[in-house]
């Protein structure tokens, strides 16, 4: 029941998240390239759910991340009102949400990633089960930095650094992928025993054979 509830979560918070974000967001192209990869991430996991459901963490844990995409596709990484707001009040150098959003990137599939290797691999709970994620995390973070810049040069070709959120910073790429794979470690280093528990429910999830009557 707890992996039901959880899908049940999901599907609400990206329902929501999706309608609330698509209401006049900053440009399309933007919101569009922001929430694609998200949303096919969300539709394994539906497309997943009967064959391989994963831990009510997983679940809660995508939906958390699908809304911070949301946000960031409605507003741009690098306008977003609150960090804005953060940015004017602190004086900071530029607007950090960006930060936020490459930190979920490491964060979350962290605990997707694990999941699989526990479920489909022979590898036992151990140190290559905690380095091997965080290394799945890395790599994907360099290969959406790839991905933004290709966008940039083929939709926004004359503001394509304004486009990509540099906010003036060169390093911005190397920091996104920093903050990945600091959410990464963070996540394997914080949330290890509480996903082993999560994995544990899936059991009591699953209903018990009954056989034959007997005599």
């Amino acid at each position: 029941m707890r992996k039901h509830r959880a899908f049940a979560f999901l599907l609400v918070v990206v329902a929501l998240s999706l309608i609330w974000s698509a209401i006049r967001p900053h440009d399309y192209p933007t919101w569009f390239f922001e929430l694609f990869l998200g949303f096919a991430g969300i539709a394994a996991l539906v497309a997943l759910y009967r064959r391989f459901p994963f831990s009510a963490l997983v679940y809660i844990l995508a939906a958390s991340h699908f809304a911070i995409l949301a946000v960031g596709a409605k507003y741009t990484y690098a306008e977003m009102p609150l960090f804005n707001w953060l940015r004017d009040t602190f004086h900071l150098a530029r607007n950090h949400y960006d930060r936020v959003g490459h930190f979920a990137q490491g964060f979350v599939p962290a605990i997707v990633a694990r999941e699989v290797l526990l479920r489909t691999t022979d590898l036992k709970r151990g140190k290559m089960v905690g380095f091997l994620p965080i290394c799945v995390c890395l790599a994907l973070s360099a290969f959406y930095e790839l991905l933004e810049w290709w966008w940039a040069v083929l939709a926004y070709k004359e503001k394509g650094g304004d486009w990509l959120g540099w906010q003036g910073d060169m390093w911005d790429a190397q920091g996104d992928m920093f903050m990945a794979l600091i959410g990464a470690t963070l996540a394997i280093v914080t949330l290890s025993r509480v996903h082993d528990r999560s994995i544990a429910a899936l059991r009591d999830d699953k209903p018990v054979a009954s056989g034959p009557p007997q005599t």
